[in-house]
């Protein structure tokens, strides 16, 4: 089977590197730039980079990549093990600098300080050994979706804690489902045993002062009361207000369920917000966004997401690579993206320019859950970090189907990473 995908995605490489922007003019240099997928995404990639290009004179190669990250994930990490220099940028999620930092040059130089504009946490997330792996591109962060119809119809306040938030839930759902709403829920959210799962664990149990299950130093800290205790109200809301099936969704499973009408709230991501607001959507003006609840005592956090640029330390052309990942990641060009399609920029400033409120409004709302945002452990704990992940998510999914107790997940969640870091991160 390894063999078998490693011919996969060989043959991959082979064919995106084929796949190439328009040459502008005879110039010192040839980048190429992975970076997005297909649709929306390339495309806005794609012009960006070219308006670079012309600007400067260098010529361009835009290669699309796998929609699945783990897929992209595997493409780089093959090309990047071999030292392959046909790829100069390359566009990568908020948890993979822990894991590639090593291919990847230090963008200090080249930043004249620019990164001290944009969110310190994911500035500090893109930061390993005191080197600036990647510059922030766009960001992402959780946030609640409630239906302000529902919320006023029965005097209840945007909740502001977890339990306050299954208390509304409930009172709601029954209230409804006794006036023929029989198939509305409280809450739905991203319960599958995947990285989603590991993100909104991490919400419930950061916001609650339980921590984010290995610290800055390396410590592993899930197995604390606090986790333990988010954990446990979480499992009390399968079956409760939450469908037995939500152990199985996704994102888009959840904002299904949301969006045809079928629950009271949501966690997912902001992109969410314009799919609900689309002219054919049940829930069209009668959607709310706010930050995500938090425990007592605790704050609202929601868990990074995003992606970011990095320069291959093979490239052969690090200068001018570096060059045009400051230009994507700039002002005017984040302005641009989050203007014609609500990529969320990572540069505080922006949230405060009239042009990009004008066409987001529901940005104001998103300042203040990316400055409280947090990163998940994949930093500290490096080319580990996807087992953490998953020792993470398996445990809580046991915690959620009521296979043992919070308690027990997270204790197990320790004694599983204790022995994936007996030789350290």
């Amino acid at each position: 089977m390894p063999r078998i995908r490693a011919a996969i995605l060989s043959g991959l490489l082979l064919s995106i590197l084929g796949v190439t922007g328009p040459a502008h003019r005879a110039a010192a240099a040839e980048i190429t730039i992975a970076c997005g997928a297909l649709g929306q995404e390339l495309e806005l990639c794609r012009d960006g980079a070219e308006a670079w290009a012309k600007r400067t004179g260098h010529t361009l190669k835009i290669v699309s990549v796998p929609n699945s990250a783990s897929e992209r994930l595997a493409l780089y990490q093959m090309m990047l093990a071999g030292g392959a220099s046909q790829i100069d940028v390359y566009q990568i999620d908020v948890v993979w600098p822990g894991i590639l930092a090593n291919h990847f040059i230090d963008l200090k130089p080249y930043s004249g300080g620019a990164e001290k504009s944009h969110f310190p946490a994911i500035v500090e997330n893109n930061t390993v050994d005191g080197r600036l792996i990647a510059m922030p591109l766009y960001t992402d962060a959780g946030v609640l979706y409630y239906r302000k119809d529902l919320l006023e119809k029965h005097g209840r306040p945007v909740p502001a804690t977890w339990q306050e938030m299954t208390e509304t839930a409930r009172l709601i759902q029954r209230a409804e489902r006794g006036g023929g709403e029989a198939g509305l829920w409280g809450y739905v959210f991203q319960g599958r045993a995947y990285e989603g799962l590991t993100v909104n664990g991490l919400e419930w149990i950061a916001s609650s002062g339980g921590g984010t299950i290995v610290d800055a130093e390396g410590r592993i800290t899930i197995d604390n009361p606090r986790a333990a205790e988010a954990l446990a109200l979480a499992a009390s809301w399968i079956g409760d207000i939450t469908p037995e099936g939500a152990l199985t969704y996704t994102e888009e499973e959840a904002r299904g369920v949301f969006q045809s009408g079928h629950a009271v709230f949501m966690r997912n991501w902001p992109y969410a917000w314009a799919l609900a607001q689309g002219e054919d959507s049940p829930v069209r003006g009668r959607t709310g966004i706010a930050a995500l609840p938090h425990g007592e005592g605790g704050r609202p956090v929601g868990i990074l997401g995003g992606w970011n640029l990095a320069v291959s330390r093979y490239s052969r052309h690090p200068d001018e690579a570096a060059d045009l990942v400051m230009a994507l990641a700039g002002p005017e060009e984040q302005k641009r993206r989050a203007i014609l399609a609500a990529y969320n920029p990572t540069l505080p400033a922006l949230y405060e320019d009239a042009e990009i409120l004008a066409a987001n409004p529901f940005f104001r709302t998103l300042h203040a859950t990316f400055s409280q945002s947090a990163a998940r452990p994949s930093r500290v704990t490096g080319t580990k970090y996807n087992r953490v992940s998953h020792t993470f998510w398996t445990r809580a999914h046991e915690a959620l189907s009521g296979r043992m107790t919070a308690a027990a997940a997270v204790a197990a969640m320790r004694h599983d990473l204790r022995r994936l870091s007996r030789r350290g991160w």
